[in-house]
């Protein structure tokens, strides 16, 4: 029987088992305030700054904010890098594509590379030829090219002229890295034969670098080397095409809701005084465009001193199982879902498996960085993903979300981790194994 009428703090403490260390505050979930929510939220998704796309100075303008707002929290700077960790990914795009087949040089609108190394020159017999189908599609496409391990040449169909357009969307697009070093390159020419052809190719690249910056602190605990991990991307998509006047794609769900989540975990908890285990708090860049910023924040990390990770995407709207509900992914992997069930059980909320396997959402956002380490690292959502109209459209703004059951969700997940944060309380480990590689 569920006791409703109990407010929050009682519930949370009975949930907890009825103890709490002096040296950090009893809880008390209600102080994490609608009026702060909307606050930040408002902040992330304005226009002002543009969609928050990586590798532009608008996500730049989004991580200051963000480390005043660390600051402001109580968070403790990262030793080394202060509140900003900055970092450098390397581009390379091909500039020059020079491609014969059977004789015939191919002209540019013909051939499109994905240039892993700086310049490549292949002849017939250096690299593998993989033919696409004239009746694949893009998925079938990309599936069988990605099961090539190394350079390869790459020949569409000239009939399915309008696949080789997609692909070389996909593949004209530069080769980011976050090592200094070379990986396999890609070439794609239309072919109207159906033989082996010999062939010649170059291809030479153009090498740039940026610096993207996560965001990021810490509240130190009594156990240091013990770390509970809050944590969502801060990037979104940018400028779009227009729909009716507005080109700018505001990521207010997607992840602006999970980010202010992450600034309101880090308020709440850092009031409290020391914890148990000390908790560290980051917003991600460039999650939307290949995860860089968990890639290098799990590089300067012991995975083993993870204890868990909180990730929090897209929690402005209801789930399907109804409000005061949220999923989480890789439900099956850990025992990190079934820890926050038992924290929670009694109040009106719950926790539940992620009702979209087919989406393959584990995979589709900071937490599986951290769970190819073996932490046990969990997307939280409570987002219809399948039929949601405004994921990755202009229409993503804030006028478009519920701010009751957002605050209500970043409640339920400050509950569902106080049994962790304590020590009371360990999800197993992921076992790395049984995760896909990138």
């Amino acid at each position: 029987m569920r006791r409703r009428s109990l407010p929050l703090c009682v519930l949370l403490l009975s949930a907890c088992g009825g103890s709490t260390d002096a040296r950090f505050a009893p809880p008390d979930p209600t102080r994490i305030e609608r009026s702060h929510v909307e606050r930040v939220l408002s902040v992330l998704a304005s226009d002002s700054l543009r969609g928050r796309q990586a590798f532009t100075d608008d996500a730049l303008r989004a991580a200051d904010y963000l480390a005043g707002e660390f600051e402001a929290a109580g968070l403790e700077p990262m030793a080394g890098t202060g509140y900003l960790q900055r970092f450098p990914v390397r581009s390379r795009t091909a500039r020059e594509i020079r491609v014969t087949l059977d004789g015939r040089a191919r002209t540019e609108q013909e051939v499109v590379a994905r240039a892993g190394a700086s310049s490549v020159r292949w002849s017939t017999g250096d690299v593998p030829v993989l033919r696409i189908s004239a009746s694949d599609d893009m998925q079938t496409a990309l599936g069988r090219i990605r099961a090539v391990d190394g350079d390869a040449l790459v020949l569409v169909p000239a009939a399915n002229g309008e696949l080789f357009a997609t692909l070389s969307g996909f593949y004209g697009r530069p080769v980011r890295t976050l090592e200094a070093t070379d990986g396999p390159t890609t070439v794609l020419a239309l072919w109207e034969g159906d033989g082996e052809p010999t062939f010649e190719v170059a291809v030479d690249a153009e090498e740039t670098a940026d610096t993207l910056v996560n965001v990021v602190g810490v509240v130190p605990g009594h156990r240091a080397n013990e770390y509970v991990l809050f944590s969502a991307h801060y990037d979104h998509i940018g400028i779009r095409p227009a729909v009716d006047g507005d080109s700018i794609a505001n990521g207010a769900n997607d992840d602006a809701s999970g980010t202010t989540a992450v600034v309101e975990l880090a308020r709440y908890f850092a009031s409290r005084g020391t914890p148990e285990r000390s908790l560290l708090f980051a917003a991600f860049t460039a999650e939307e465009a290949g995860g860089y910023g968990s890639r290098h924040y799990s590089s300067q990390l012991d995975p083993d001193q993870i204890v868990a990770m909180f990730n929090i995407e897209m929690i402005g709207k209801p789930a399907v199982e109804g409000p005061n509900t949220a999923w989480i992914t890789g439900f099956e992997r850990s025992s990190f879902g079934p820890l926050l069930q038992e924290a929670v059980e009694g109040t009106p909320y719950s926790f539940y498996p992620d009702p979209y396997p087919d989406q393959n959402l584990f995979y589709r956002s900071d937490n599986a960085t951290l769970a190819r380490l073996g932490v046990p690292a969990h997307s939280i959502s409570t987002t219809p993903i399948d039929v949601d109209p405004d994921y990755h459209q202009v229409s993503d703004e804030v006028e478009t979300l519920d701010l009751d059951h957002m605050t209500a969700t970043i409640r339920a997940i400050a509950m569902g981790a106080e049994r962790i944060i304590a020590g009371a309380a360990t999800p197993t480990r992921v076992d790395p194994a049984t995760v896909d590689p990138r």
